[in-house]
């Protein structure tokens, strides 16, 4: 086989979730771009719409879902949507998240729960309604979407809910890593670190100013740079990589 053909995607069906903007959406779209049809979820259905459009303007299919990650009823849902047009699920990519900057001292449950709920619950419900699916197709391809906050004590802000339900998923993909083996499902996460999506610029020209001091390439990433490394990951060109955390942060983790 040559080595560019295990990069391609022909005849996969994908589901991004968190797809229909920021790194979702270069995500959903390097996907298309590698051969695979894709469903792309958000909560905001216009959103998931542009993005279906334009995977849909490269010749690949596309269905835009609204889906609240954290529902069970809405996952179950999606997985039943999925099936119904295509028939399989052959690519899950969890991406779904949200953030937040409080003291640990001020932390209510609300938005303890709002903040585990959507990034570490949600990854949960995806995995295992997707997974269910693709232990009976005996193949499978999950890619949750972590961060180096999975790793960190993030500075200047103070988001230790955030990185709790960051170092969450990367427990819970290396455990599914081990339990579906068997299945023959890979499992893998991503754990970009500070990338140009609408969330990360919400915070302002200082603070982007700052973090992009903080890895050796001195810059923010651009959200299109994760597209090869969702590829990759999600091809046969990592057949033998399963359980692994794939750091994309710039250098951030080697100081």
């Amino acid at each position: 086989m040559n080595v560019l053909s295990a990069f391609k995607l022909d005849g996969k069906t994908a589901i991004v979730t968190g797809g229909g903007q920021g790194l979702g959406r270069e995500l959903a779209l390097g996907l298309a771009e590698a051969g695979s049809d894709v469903v792309v979820v958000q909560r905001r259905i216009d959103l998931a719409e542009e993005t279906a459009q334009d995977i849909q303007k490269l010749g690949k299919k596309s269905l835009a879902l609204k889906v609240d990650v954290g529902q069970p009823e809405n996952v179950e849902g999606m997985v039943k949507q999925t099936l119904d047009k295509f028939g399989k699920i052959d690519i899950l990519v969890n991406n779904a998240g949200v953030s937040g900057w409080i003291p640990a001292e001020d932390l209510t449950l609300e938005e303890w729960n709002r903040v585990l709920t959507t990034n570490l619950t949600g990854i949960f419900l995806n995995c295992k309604y997707v997974g269910q699916q693709m232990i009976k197709q005996k193949s499978g391809n999950i890619i949750n979407i972590s961060s180096i906050s999975a790793f960190i004590a993030n500075h200047p802000q103070e988001q230790s809910h955030y990185n709790a339900s960051k170092g969450g998923v990367n427990t819970f993909t290396k455990c599914l890593a081990y339990e579906w083996a068997k299945h023959n499902i890979r499992v893998n996460a991503i754990a970009p670190g500070f990338v140009g999506t609408p969330m990360l610029k919400e915070a302002g020209e200082e603070m982007l100013n700052i973090w992009a001091t903080l890895n050796v390439q001195k810059r923010i990433g651009d959200p299109a740079e994760l597209k090869g490394v969702v590829v990759f990951l999600a091809s046969d060109a990592a057949s033998y990589i399963t359980g692994h955390i794939l750091v994309a942060d710039g250098g951030y983790l080697i100081w």
